[in-house]
């Protein structure tokens, strides 16, 4: 069966990837699509993208919005698009590289040949597979994982890994308006009410390479959202169970 599959890429000025990044995921075999979420990137991320459009047509989509808006929100946007233009499998990825694009391919694998409704990109289900990374930031992370596995009971082992596939029916369920966070809490929440939900969620063994060009988008309020986000998620799953979006469902 022929699926169809968006990938979708939030940016702020990726100059320096994202013209190496398209082509990467046009060149890869199955038909993948593309749409780039670019936040009024004033390096001129978003016109880069315009140029390759004549090239991709059919595939290669763009929405620019004005400012940056954040990194959850970005997905939300990308998510709602992607379901209003009935894609059977959407993918959540980096622009910097430190997700290879190859990967992708597993990953769709791990939901369509497998069939799990969420395949997340896991640093950590085989050890430490993390590039270029210091042992500060590997050490946060990991622990990070633990922490919410503790807190909440999730059963991943890269709770707040950005690279993702989910099937239709995953973002379907979820309300999406009620996803509250931004960053690595936003990743977090996703994961949680997915398996909140009754999907089935897999981790596919990755290996996590630090960006080489460009500047990281990560700061100290991204960590802290994650820290109280986690307990407040748990809180609310006790007094509020979490139910599916009735309203798609139901249809």
């Amino acid at each position: 069966m022929n699926h169809r599959k968006l990938v979708i890429i939030p940016t702020f000025n990726e100059k320096e990837n994202i013209l190496e990044m398209i082509h990467a995921v046009m060149n890869l075999e199955g038909g993948f699509e593309l749409l780039v979420i670019d936040d009024g990137s004033p390096d001129g991320t978003g016109k880069l993208v315009q140029s390759q459009q004549v090239a991709f047509p059919d595939r290669l989509h763009l929405i620019e919005r004005e400012g940056k808006l954040g990194l959850g929100t970005a997905y939300i946007t990308g998510f709602k698009w992607a379901l209003e233009r009935d894609y059977d499998f959407i993918f959540e990825m980096d622009a910097d590289f430190s997700h290879n694009p190859d990967d992708l391919i597993r990953l769709y694998d791990a939901c369509a040949d497998r069939s799990f409704d969420l395949a997340i990109g896991s640093r950590y289900i085989t050890g430490v597979n993390v590039v270029n990374w210091p042992m500060g930031r590997v050490l946060m992370s990991y622990f990070a994982s633990v922490y919410v596995k503790f807190i909440t009971g999730l059963p991943v082992k890269d709770a707040t890994a950005g690279f993702k596939c989910y099937h239709r029916s995953v973002l379907e369920g979820i309300k999406l308006d009620e996803i509250r966070f931004v960053g690595y809490a936003f990743q977090i929440e996703m994961k949680f009410t997915s398996w909140k939900l009754g999907f089935k969620l897999v981790e596919v063994p990755i290996i996590f390479t630090d960006r080489t060009k460009g500047t990281s988008k990560m700061s100290p309020g991204i960590f802290k959202e994650a820290g109280f986000g986690v307990v407040s998620m748990k809180i609310k799953s006790i007094f509020s169970p979490y139910k599916a979006n009735q309203s798609v469902l139901s249809e």
